[in-house]
C-alpha cells in the first residue's frame, strides 16, 4: 500500500514562510515526479507545483516566484518552500503524484492558514 506522509503545516502571518514535506517508500519515489496540490474553500483541488524526476518543474501562476519545490533522493521526500505567503494561499495541502496524482487516497493533507 503506497502511503505518503505529509508534515510542516501551520498558522503564518501572511509575509511569512513555511516549508511542507512529505516522503514515501524509496521504490515509489525513485520512479515518480511527485506533487503538492491544494484545495482552497469551496474549489476542486488544483496544483501548486510538480517536480519530475528529472527534477523540471512546474508551478501555478499564482505561486511562481513564491513557492519553490525540490526533492531529496536520498531521503525520498519532497519538499515545497513557502515564502511571501498570502492569505489566499490559506488551504489544505496535499502531497501526492505528478504530473497524473494517481493515489486515490488523498489523506487528510496539512493545513496552512495565513493571517492578514
Amino acid at each position: 500500500q503506497v502511503q505518503l506522509e505529509e508534515s510542516g503545516g501551520g498558522l503564518v502571518q501572511a509575509g511569512g514562510s513555511l516549508r511542507l514535506s512529505c516522503a514515501t517508500t524509496r521504490s515509489i519515489f525513485s520512479i515518480n515526479g511527485m506533487g503538492w496540490y491544494r484545495q482552497l474553500p469551496g474549489n476542486k483541488r488544483e496544483l501548486v507545483a510538480g517536480i519530475s524526476t528529472s527534477d523540471n518543474t512546474k508551478y501555478a501562476d499564482s505561486v511562481k516566484g513564491r513557492f519553490t519545490i525540490s526533492r531529496d533522493n536520498a531521503r525520498n521526500t519532497v519538499f515545497l518552500q513557502m515564502n511571501s505567503l498570502k492569505p489566499e494561499d490559506t488551504a489544505v495541502y496535499y502531497c501526492n503524484f505528478f504530473p497524473v496524482p494517481w493515489l486515490v487516497d488523498w489523506g487528510q493533507g496539512t493545513q496552512v492558514t495565513v493571517s492578514s
